[in-house]
């Protein structure tokens, strides 16, 4: 199902009658929760990062059991699961939130959970509770939506740490989805040389037009000690130690995919690279992202329920 983009002509929902809760997240969660509450929906949050003027109308819980209690409607975030099962909630640390069964299970029924992926964990304990999944991280079109934030946010990070400017700068970049693909439009026209490698033969010939040079996969040991930049753009572990072996020890090295991520960050760390993970970048525009996000979340809530009721419109 794709992402709504515009407001909702006529709902189905009893909003004042719903209860949402909202557990971990970062700046753009406040912004998903002002516009929650703005709908009459009762609205819980626990370790979401509150504002110095806070939030009028939000509950703050004080415990992901209490956030869930009787709850209708879960957010979790869209960042990617930790390998440990935590939700990203930055604002929680060094706490770490990871849902339980015996939390989940205080949810009312028919209850459902709106977040980017579940993992394992998350699955499990809510095909034993009954309780449904609406995953939203690769949905293309909040992708696109959200996409000019990381874009800039990926910008930053090159900025400050490394030496050089990005006009110039000899890119290595693995991937060419849908950010992918809008990384290497940003970086060409910043003057970058970018080379792409990908499986896909389309998307290669979709950077090769984008004025990047473009190679399969196979090539990327070859390409990496060239590199001034790495980029990972694909969820999947393919920087592992071999590779990272041949990167130069002066290259900055930037994954920008969810979980698991592209990089091997325990061999990362003990060649002593100049790496980062740019998880959450679409927290660099929190309210323009988190608006993007809410309408998205809406339309998920409407169809929800149009199909509890049985609406024929929806």
């Amino acid at each position: 199902m794709s992402m709504a983009t515009t407001e909702p002509t006529a709902s189905v929902v009893d909003w004042p009658g719903l209860v949402i809760a909202m557990v971990g997240g970062d700046r753009r969660e406040q912004e998903i929760a002002r516009q929650a509450v703005a709908t009459g929906a009762t609205v819980r949050a626990y370790a979401i990062p509150y504002p110095d003027e806070g939030i009028p109308g939000l509950i703050r819980a004080g415990s992901f059991a209490e956030a869930l209690a009787g709850a209708d409607i879960a957010l979790f975030p869209i960042p990617g699961i930790a390998p440990d099962g935590a939700l990203h909630a930055p604002a929680a640390a060094p706490e770490r939130v990871i849902p339980t069964r015996a939390a989940l299970a205080g949810m009312r029924a028919p209850a459902h959970i709106i977040l980017g992926w579940a993992d394992a964990n998350l699955n499990g304990h809510c095909d034993a509770l009954g309780i449904q999944r609406h995953e939203y991280e690769w949905d293309r079109e909040l992708m696109l939506l959200r996409a000019p934030a990381i874009i800039e946010g990926m910008l930053r990070l090159m900025i400050e740490r490394t030496d050089i400017t990005i006009h110039r700068a000899r890119v290595v970049q693995v991937g060419q989805g849908a950010i992918g693909a809008l990384a290497t439009r940003a970086l060409i026209s910043l003057g970058a040389r970018v080379h792409v490698v990908a499986r896909s033969g389309e998307q290669r010939a979709a950077a090769m037009a984008a004025g990047a040079e473009a190679s399969p996969l196979e090539a990327l040991a070859d390409l990496l000690p060239t590199a001034d930049i790495v980029l990972s753009t694909i969820p999947a572990r393919l920087l592992v130690r071999p590779l990272l072996d041949r990167v130069n020890p002066r290259a900055l090295v930037i994954d920008l995919s969810s979980p698991p991520g592209g990089v091997d960050w325990d061999a990362a760390k003990e060649l002593g690279l100049n790496a980062v993970w740019g998880r959450a970048l679409g927290n660099r525009a929190p309210i323009t992202v988190g608006r993007s996000q809410w309408g998205g979340i809406r339309a998920r809530i409407e169809a929800i329920v149009a199909a509890r009721t049985g609406d024929p419109a929806r």
